[in-house]
């Protein structure tokens, strides 16, 4: 692992009359797509009836040509972008997970990681149910499903569902009436949802998702909120709302977000500037130029170069026809200079001001930095728009142990030393609540305070280990 990867992104969709709700999932799932790029899927209800399609790839690859035409129209929608932050990449992990059971179909895309996921899982198996992949979303199902067989309601099933859940979800649920969608108690992950101009609604990981159908954007779901979509309008419950303190993942502002999306009321793109004005407060140099790492580390430049006074310039040019299917070179440099590229004019002989989002295993920023110092940059100040990563995460990104993580045994200095850089700044942790607007946020894996109780020693693949571990 050298940088931080995407999160999953959901969607969902409700119209008043049969329509292409496929193609409006489509373009939301490219919207984003910079949330997942490992798999995708859509579900289609045409009255009752489901119709799906989901594989490995990126939305264009999974539905080129007449693949998206196949599928029905409908009244709704329940779409998923996935990168894997529980189980592999692989077929019986796409989402959107499909369940049937007596009490009819259900369709379920999740955003986020379960803390107990693990011991939710062990609970099922020692019942007696028989699991098809190895995501924690199908967990999720089984305890749905399982309340549903009691419950008068799907609404009233996910409501006592959440009791059992620890832990990052922003789920969409589809079931033949209804789509309902809801945000864990502690508002990890985003939420929102807006209306069409034809009637209906569309729920969204982010509101840069709205816009690309044409939504208007109504409103962020509350952490804890169930909202329920149906022919009769849309209902909410907030029996699990402030039951527990706000802890949106503060990392969604500085790099998994759309620079365009507004979360819970606080626009990315502001966010990113801030950061970048606060870096030069707190980590001023003496440069020439200033210039951000594409993408995230764009924004934060400009504010680095406005609180600052050194000029911004564009020093770097990203690849954008990199995809999925691009046949990677061994050689991890090589990888890096096929996907970045200095401007010499722009940066040599220059003293340059490096801005990023964050260091993991420090080997990607050694790299860029070693480009910039071959275009003929004379001096290198790098600037890092989170504090070190110290510790996993264990509710939504792939960071899940500390052997990855080059700022867990080396101090800042060494570090710089390590990436060749002449100084190393970070984002102070003391001021990361003004990246999220004063509200609540998650800050675990910079300083370690868990908002919920954590498993140890457990990965991303731990339920392939425990399949492995049987045999």
């Amino acid at each position: 692992m050298s940088s931080i990867h995407e999160e999953c992104g959901v969607f969902g969709v409700i119209t008043p009359e049969v329509t292409d709700v496929a193609a409006t999932c489509y373009y939301g799932l490219y919207a984003l797509q910079h949330r997942g790029q490992e798999s995708c899927g859509i579900v289609v209800n045409d009255d009752g009836v489901f119709a799906s399609h989901k594989d490995i790839g990126l939305v264009s690859e999974v539905f080129a040509g007449e693949t998206l035409s196949h599928l029905p129209q409908g009244t709704m929608a329940v779409a998923h972008a996935r990168y894997g932050t529980t189980g592999g990449n692989n077929r019986s992990n796409c989402q959107p997970i499909e369940v049937n059971h007596q009490k009819g179909r259900m369709a379920i895309a999740h955003n986020g990681n379960l803390a107990n996921a693990s011991a939710l899982r062990t609970e099922l198996e020692l019942a007696g149910a028989i699991f098809h992949s190895t995501s924690d979303t199908e967990t999720i199902a089984y305890i749905v499903t399982r309340e549903r067989l009691s419950a008068p309601s799907i609404e009233e099933a996910v409501s006592r569902a959440m009791g059992h859940f620890r832990g990052a979800y922003s789920l969409i649920l589809m079931s033949p009436q209804k789509l309902i969608c809801v945000r864990d108690p502690q508002g990890f992950r985003p939420l929102c949802y807006g209306s069409l101009p034809g009637g209906g609604y569309v729920i969204a990981s982010e509101s840069c998702a709205l816009r690309a159908v044409g939504a208007h954007f109504l409103r962020d779901v509350e952490p804890g909120e169930i909202l329920v979509f149906s022919k009769d309008g849309v209902t909410s419950r907030r029996e699990h709302c402030g039951t527990a303190g706000k802890r949106l993942c503060v990392f969604e502002y500085i790099y998994f977000a759309r620079p365009d999306s507004v979360i819970d009321g606080v626009s990315v793109h502001d966010s990113r500037v801030l950061a970048g004005e606060i870096l030069a407060e707190t980590h001023p140099a003496e440069a020439d130029i200033v210039i951000g790492v594409p993408d995230s580390g764009i924004d934060a430049a400009l504010g680095y170069s406005r609180r600052s006074g050194i000029p911004y310039g564009v020093g770097l040019v990203k690849n954008k026809y990199i995809g999925r299917t691009f046949i990677a070179p061994t050689d991890r440099s090589t990888q890096v200079k096929i996907k970045l590229s200095p401007i010499e004019s722009v940066v040599s002989g220059k003293r340059v001001v490096l801005v990023d989002d964050s260091i993991v295993r420090g080997t990607t920023s050694a790299q860029i930095v070693r480009l910039l110092r071959d275009a003929g940059a004379t001096e290198i100040h790098m600037r890092i728009t989170a504090p070190p990563f110290r510790f996993p995460c264990y509710y939504g990104t792939d960071v899940d142990s500390t052997s990855s993580l080059i700022a867990t045994e080396h101090t800042t200095a060494q570090i710089a030393e390590m990436i060749g850089a002449d100084t190393l700044g970070y984002f102070p942790t003391d001021r990361l609540s003004e990246l999220a607007g004063g509200q609540g946020f998650c800050s675990a894996c910079f300083d370690g305070n868990y908002p919920t109780s954590v498993p140890r020693g457990e990965g991303k693949n731990r339920f392939e280990r425990r399949l492995s571990d049987s045999e």
